[in-house]
């Protein structure tokens, strides 16, 4: 006999039966599946941006001998105006383009070749050896064949940098300029120490890299002060700075020939010097690399000269106090005078006995030690700081009567 279900009262809904723990599971395994197999459907792969570093925009290139160099700024931001925390790698590009007339801007210097020349990459890892101080610097070192093939060119130089394989910076400000075959260095710069100076001398240079010198219209010199003495006299042609030097050197005057005196020098002070000449081209004056370095310490061998205007006079006994003589002379004009020395002699000639114990600090003494009735004769010399003593000065003579004031 049929069961029939009775209605629900009026305003209650049917509450449905749970289903079997067994069909709650393959529900719940088949849901799984769906969403699993939506996950793995294939979608287009997200790509990582790359770092592109902002441009670098305060490029600028000098010639120095057959060196360019360049200076800038590494960058510090991505184009995103992000911080770059990342090291660099360097691209350097240089072309050779038509110059402008002599004296005239250069349009060049506007703008950069649609594909420029790759001339040199320096690693990430190794750009920290040109950085000092937050500049960067790269020197290119001209061939004689870039001066052959571009005679009267520019070369212009562009920087990239990059902080990936696709990530390349955009071009850096364009820096140019007009090349030049500099003067060889000069080799032969030699000391010599004078009271006064160091003098220096060299031989003008005859040829460049490329062919014959061009006019040579001065010299620059340039000094560095070294911490210690250096033993050795002068260096090889364009050495670097010695590692001595308390600072670069500095240049320190000029000469239209090849000598010059450093009056400025101070004796028992260690110094290098280097001469560079400058040639003459048509709107430009271009400077040579550096000569040899010449490292000199003078040292003051030199004596003052001998005192003038030696006055030998009798003072008769008064008051208490014996006869004697006493000394007179004129200062010595050198600023380095310690003091004087004063000789007598009973010999014309005869260079005589130092009469004073320490030096003198004045141009005077008085000599209470004479014997009456005899003739002395007496000269002075002059000491410098450096316990250099100069020549005697002219003899002047005097004494004490026998007999009576008189004078002798």
């Amino acid at each position: 006999m049929e069961k029939r279900r009775k209605p629900s009262p009026p305003g209650f809904s049917r509450i449905p039966q749970s289903p079997p723990p067994v069909y709650t599971g393959f529900l719940f395994l088949l849901l799984l599946a769906v969403f699993a197999g939506g996950c793995a459907a294939p979608a287009e792969p997200i790509e990582r941006k790359q770092l592109v570093p902002e441009a670098v925009t305060d490029l600028s290139a000098s010639q120095t001998g057959n060196d360019v160099t360049l200076t800038f700024t590494l960058p510090k931001k991505t184009v995103e105006n992000r911080p770059l925390k990342q090291a660099v790698e360097i691209e350097i590009y240089r072309d050779f383009v038509a110059s402008a007339a002599a004296g005239a801007p250069s349009a060049s210097a506007q703008t950069a070749p649609a594909n420029p020349t790759l001339l040199l990459t320096i690693p990430s890892s190794a750009a920290q050896k040109y950085e000092t101080q937050g500049e960067f610097r790269f020197s290119d070192s001209l061939k004689d064949q870039d001066f052959t093939h571009h005679a009267g060119a520019e070369a212009l130089y562009i920087v990239r940098t990059r902080a990936s394989k696709k990530g390349a910076s955009p071009n850096s400000n364009p820096a140019s300029l007009r090349i030049y075959p500099a003067p060889d260095p000069i080799a032969d710069v030699k000391t010599e120490v004078t009271h006064s100076a160091v003098v220096l001398t060299w031989t003008a240079p005859q040829k460049t890299i490329a062919g014959p010198a061009p006019e040579i219209s001065g010299y620059n010199i340039y000094r560095a002060e070294l911490e210690t003495a250096v033993s050795s006299p002068a260096g090889p042609a364009g050495a670097a700075q010695n590692p001595l030097a308390k600072s670069p050197p500095a240049k320190i005057g000029e000469s239209d020939s090849t000598t010059f005196s450093d009056r400025q020098a101070q004796f028992d002070t260690t110094y290098i010097y280097s001469v560079r000449s400058v040639a003459r081209y048509p709107g430009e004056a271009l400077e040579s690399a550096d000569s040899n370095f010449a490292t000199v310490t003078p040292k003051d061998i030199f004596p003052p000269a001998a005192p003038q205007g030696l006055v030998v006079l009798y003072v008769p006994a008064a008051g208490g106090t014996a006869a004697h003589i006493e000394l007179s002379w004129a200062v010595n004009p050198e600023t380095d005078i310690a003091g004087y020395n004063v000789y007598r002699t009973e010999q014309e000639g005869v260079a005589g006995t130092r009469l004073n114990s320490s030096l003198l600090l004045t141009p005077a003494f008085r000599d209470m030690n004479v014997a009456p009735g005899r003739r002395y004769f007496y000269t002075t010399t002059a000491v410098d700081r450096s316990g250099n003593e100069g020549p005697a000065s002219a003899a002047a003579s005097g004494g004490v009567p026998a007999e009576g004031p008189s004078a002798p």
